[in-house]
């Protein structure tokens, strides 16, 4: 019977897990080494050396039970990520709201401080006032003075 490229394949076949050389892939040499880590670490975290003895020998799997492996590791990666982003976004709220609400009080602080110096300059204007009053009086005082002077030197 001749042989034919299409034999099907033994038990032990089918539990071998499929492989290719990283080169066929067409990926660039960073893109092979991260999939290539990442696979060891998905097989690794299933206690399977599988993917590193892959690795070692410059292949990736690519049987339905790596990929998916490969798939969750990815995922729970981007979960990671996900949450990390979500957690960043809580603290920069947290410091723009910190901000916002400092900022805030410091417009309160600066309001109550011009309102201060608001009442600080009306007062010194109102002694200024005073001020111009007492002389005009003064002024009035000594002529009056200045004309009892005046009288008594006359009668005197």
């Amino acid at each position: 019977m001749p042989s034919s490229t299409h034999q099907p394949r033994s038990p032990q076949q089918a539990a071998t897990p499929t492989s290719i050389p990283v080169n066929r892939l067409g990926l660039s040499p960073q893109d092979v080494a991260t999939l290539q880590q990442h696979q060891q670490l998905a097989h690794a975290q299933q206690r399977s050396p599988a993917g590193s003895q892959a690795s070692s020998q410059g292949r990736l799997l690519l049987d339905p039970g790596s990929l998916q492996l490969l798939s969750r590791h990815f995922d729970r990666i981007m979960q990671a990520i996900s949450q990390r982003l979500e957690q960043l976004n809580r603290a920069t709220e947290i410091a723009t709201q910190s901000q916002y609400d400092r900022a805030g009080n410091a417009l309160q602080v600066a309001d109550a401080e011009i309102a201060r110096f608001r009442a600080i300059l009306q007062q010194t204007d109102d002694l200024e006032t005073e001020l111009d009053k007492i002389k005009r009086i003064r002024e009035i005082v000594r002529g009056f003075r200045a004309r009892v002077e005046h009288m008594e030197r006359r009668l005197g």
